[in-house]
């Protein structure tokens, strides 16, 4: 059956990204190769409110940071309003879509969640404060996605700190980085990254922007690097190149690559557009970067011999201008790369290495807006809408449309996809999806 309407004809990756990267957990927001994709994972093909749910349990609090998975926890973070909405201490100018000008007191949680059954087994509130300003209408004050060595469990929530806890839910350290002031007040969203011991933290918005490097058992800063950026959302993607780790960063000025050891610029290249949301993947010594805003560009960038400035050099493998990411990440599986038009139901699909179009403009078939980023396994891609449809369709140039499955929820946080289970976060529920489960 065919789902996949297209309005331009229908024509094994070894990755390097770095981390938390066992491949029979999902420990951070793009999984263990960072790039969308599970290799061990074989999550059902259908699903509903009825069918293949192993549990469903009430979401505690508000946040479209994505679930994380390590062996029998699951950790999310929450943001819980309580008390009265009050003006944010320190105003900000209303932007397009942007309604919440009032804020409440805020509990800022992490929760661990036993994966047999949907149980709360703890729940720490890391701080207790009123936003210092408010955030997008679309957003939550819980964007930035924990990540886990399967040890420790480390939670962003932007201004309002950097935790680390062990897996009873205590807090080992923390680190405040201040106040962040983000274009139009549109909140805080991107998530660290880790690579070894150290754990990275980009910090890009109006005012002086930085990249900072953490040791992941003390909590000591190793290093700082200036940037020269407006806001962006992008979370850093580690590569390693040539047997050294670099930590690749998307922006609006540019694209920057960062030595993992000295946080000492190795490359840059410009292209992209303001409001960077779409995080980079990468392989086989390529890294690929997108957005979508008052232009689109993707491109293709070189990692053999990179350094200094790139801008419209030999590096740029390739470069496309039409239908980029916005809000959903980068889906990079079995050498192809995936994305949206914007946020739109709308799919393109690149030959990574080339920038060659095996499809474009696909349009999918109940797929309205996406804030989700799209997630593959076994061959299948899986595509969840703002609206709980999520549709499950092959890989590869010719895409069959496998399921259209639908949740009674909104979904804005992407999957996770381990063992045979998948799990969405809504924003009423948290779901446990496994074949033949029963209700």
């Amino acid at each position: 059956m065919k789902i996949l309407r297209c309005f331009a004809a229908l024509l094994p990756m070894a990755a390097l990204a770095e981390g938390p990267r066992d491949e029979d957990n999902w420990a951070q927001w793009r999984g263990p190769l960072d790039t969308g994709a599970a290799p061990k994972a074989d999550p059902p093909l259908e699903w509903s409110e009825t069918k293949n749910i192993k549990w469903k349990v009430p979401v505690t609090g508000k946040g479209h940071s994505s679930p994380i998975v390590w062996g029998d926890r699951i950790y999310l973070t929450a943001a819980i309003p309580h008390g009265d909405p009050v003006d944010p201490p320190v105003g900000v100018r209303p932007g397009a879509h942007n309604n919440t000008l009032k804020v409440h007191q805020t509990a800022f949680v992490v929760l661990a969640i036993d994966r047999e059954n949907g149980e709360t087994v703890w729940q720490t509130t890391v701080r207790d404060s009123v936003p210092h300003e408010s955030r997008h209408d679309t957003g939550s004050f819980a964007s930035a996605s924990p990540i886990t060595d399967g040890e420790r469990i480390y939670a962003f929530f932007g201004s309002n700190g950097l935790f680390a806890l062990d897996r009873k839910g205590k807090v080992v350290w923390e680190d405040d980085l201040g106040d962040m002031h983000t274009k139009h007040g549109h909140g805080e969203g991107a998530s660290p990254a880790l690579y070894g011991d150290t754990l990275v933290v980009n910090w890009d918005h109006e005012g002086p922007s930085f990249v900072v490097a953490f040791d992941k058992k003390t909590g000591d800063r190793r290093w700082k690097s200036d940037r020269d950026e407006p806001t962006s959302w992008s979370s850093p993607h580690i590569v390693v190149h040539d047997g050294k780790p670099q930590v690749v960063i998307s922006a609006a000025n540019r694209i920057r690559s960062y030595d993992l050891a000295t946080g000492k610029l190795i490359w840059e290249c410009g292209g992209l557009s303001h409001n960077v949301v779409a995080g980079p993947v990468s392989q086989e010594g390529l890294v690929i970067c997108g957005s979508s805003y008052e232009k689109q560009a993707i491109m293709g960038i070189i990692l053999k011999g990179a350094k200094g400035d790139l801008t419209g050099g030999d590096h740029v493998a390739w470069i496309k201008r039409r239908d980029t990411p916005y809000v959903p990440s980068l889906l990079l599986y079995r050498g192809l790369v995936y994305f949206h038009r914007h946020y739109q139901g709308v799919l393109t699909c690149l030959d990574a290495k080339t920038g060659r179009e095996v499809y474009a403009r696909a349009r999918l078939t109940g797929i309205r807006n996406v804030y989700a980023s799209p997630v593959a396994a076994q061959g299948r891609l899986y595509i969840t809408s703002l609206e709980g449809e999520t549709l499950v369709f092959s890989a590869g140039p010719n895409p069959e449309a496998l399921s259209q499955n639908t949740l009674d929820d909104s979904f804005s946080a992407s999957a996770a996809l381990v063992g045979k289970e998948l799990i969405l976060r809504g924003d009423k529920s948290l779901y446990c999806i496994a074949e033949a489960a029963g209700k």
